[in-house]
């Protein structure tokens, strides 16, 4: 017989954790993902994993899915103040590590996983599936063409109204949690993946909602020598602003709404199906461009969105047949981001971003 391709030659994954971000993101997005097989789940307690997935291995005890030896990638999807010590013992078990976003708590502990994985010789990437988001897409790829000409404002938004304080873990005083980690792990990363690293952050970060111990909303700017891009994120926004705003010299993109993957998965869809990750027409953002003394303002069909290209990736640089596209280093400089802009907001200045 031939050699196995990459889709066929299945690579066993452990998921660690089998609250929301197990359940609803990753375990789907594991199983549509061709040459990956979910091996086994971490769950402490309950049946609802094995409800969900009755032919794969439920364990009790991390030691139990560390010692599989069909587990050759680790998945972390727990509490953000426990990655760091679950990522380093399933580097050191030698296993390939994905770990859930926010990466670390601090920046120092992201740095610390990076020198263990590069000691280890093992993969160790975050899951910023918003990478793969329709508007995302859209935005890399019209940066891409210069139809805008050069890019001079960047602004993207999670505008919500959720006037009352959570239960679970994210609402608690815990390192890790707070919107500035949660929800700005993904703007930040978005930022600096289409605009690179800034020279400096400003920020306010602060709680809007009484009995919360923890930051739930923030304004962040990050300052380039021609750009200006601007994060937000509200607990108490009633009506939604854009999702994202790119102004250039030649035109703007302006888009509302979010992409739909996430409220498919929360209705038990799964990725791959008809449609899959396509953003309604009414969702569409508007491209308005001027040029030879023209204006075409029209609505632009968002890029489909697909959080099963993550995994796909990881699959393929685990085999040895493409790099990262999220690399633990990225993981670390957004961690960064948000420890400078928690700084920026006590001292309530502009503070210079370095690699210190």
């Amino acid at each position: 017989m031939g050699r196995k391709s990459l889709a066929e030659s299945e690579i066993g994954v452990g998921l660690i954790g089998f609250g929301m971000a197990g359940e609803l993101f990753h375990a789907p997005t594991i199983t549509a993902t061709a040459g990956l097989k979910l091996a086994a789940i971490f769950a402490r307690s309950g049946g609802r994993a094995q409800e969900l997935y009755p032919g794969t291995r439920i364990v009790r005890t991390l030691h139990e899915l560390l010692a599989d030896p069909k587990v050759e990638l680790a998945v972390v999807a727990t509490p953000t103040h426990t990655h760091y010590g679950l990522a380093q013992a399933c580097l050191r078990a030698g296993k390939h590590v994905v770990v859930d976003k926010p990466f670390t708590a601090s920046s120092q502990q992201a740095r610390e996983l990076i020198e263990t994985a590069q000691s280890a010789r093992r993969l160790l990437s975050v899951y910023q599936n918003r990478r793969w988001d329709c508007e995302f897409l859209t935005a890399a790829k019209l940066l891409r063409s210069g139809v805008l000409g050069e890019l001079l404002e960047y602004e993207s938004h999670y505008d919500r109204y959720r006037p009352q304080v959570g239960t679970s873990w994210k609402d608690q005083a815990l390192p890790g949690c707070g919107m500035i980690f949660d929800l700005g792990s993904h703007l930040i990363d978005a930022a600096l993946t289409l605009l690179g690293a800034p020279q400096a952050v400003t920020a306010e970060v602060w709680t809007q909602r009484a009995n919360n111990p923890n930051n739930d909303a923030f304004d962040l700017r990050l300052h380039y020598p021609r750009v200006r891009a601007r994060l937000k994120v509200s607990m108490l926004n009633a009506e939604s602003g854009p999702r994202m705003v790119l102004h250039g010299t030649r035109g703007s993109y302006v888009k509302f709404g979010l992409d739909p993957q996430e409220e498919a998965l929360k209705r038990g869809e799964r990725p791959g199906g008809p449609g899959w990750g396509e953003d309604p027409e009414e969702c569409w953002g508007v491209l308005h461009t001027v040029g030879d003394g023209q204006s075409r303002r029209e609505p632009l069909r968002s890029e489909p969105g697909n959080y099963v290209r993550y995994y796909e990736n990881i699959r393929d640089a685990v085999r040895g047949a493409s790099p990262l596209a999220v690399t633990a280093e990225q993981g670390w400089r957004t961690i960064r981001t948000i420890e400078l802009a928690l700084e920026s907001s006590r001292l309530r200045r502009t503070v210079d971003w370095s690699d210190a």
